[in-house]
């Protein structure tokens, strides 16, 4: 639990440093959690990115992003559209991100599903 609070907070900073605000972390719904929800603001328009975080201290059982399995994309979908029901103000192109953290390696992806 402690790497995958450290990963999250990792990912949050890197997201923060980029100019996004962190909306929300570890939101929980009946279908699953949603690690970090950021959006970024500008005159475009607004990204909200939806962030699965994924740790691995080192790569020998696979890496990180292979946990994002089809079944996993799913109900992290469905959590978002729960996630934006209860946040009504938060308006954007809805985008899923995902940051694999292998070792003190951080890597990510826009638009990963």
């Amino acid at each position: 639990m402690a790497r995958a609070r450290w990963a999250e907070d990792l990912a949050a900073s890197f997201y923060e440093r980029s100019g996004y605000e962190i909306v929300a972390r570890n939101w929980h719904c009946r279908e699953g959690e949603l690690d970090i929800v950021a959006i970024m603001t500008s005159v475009a328009g607004a990204i909200i990115a939806v962030v699965e975080v994924k740790a691995r201290a080192t790569s020998s059982f696979g890496s990180p992003l292979e946990a994002i399995t089809r079944a996993k994309q799913k109900k992290l979908r469905i959590a978002t559209t729960k996630f934006l029901a209860t946040r009504p103000e938060l308006r954007g192109e809805i985008r899923f991100d995902v940051v694999a953290v292998l070792g003190t390696q951080l890597e990510v992806l826009h638009n990963a599903f």
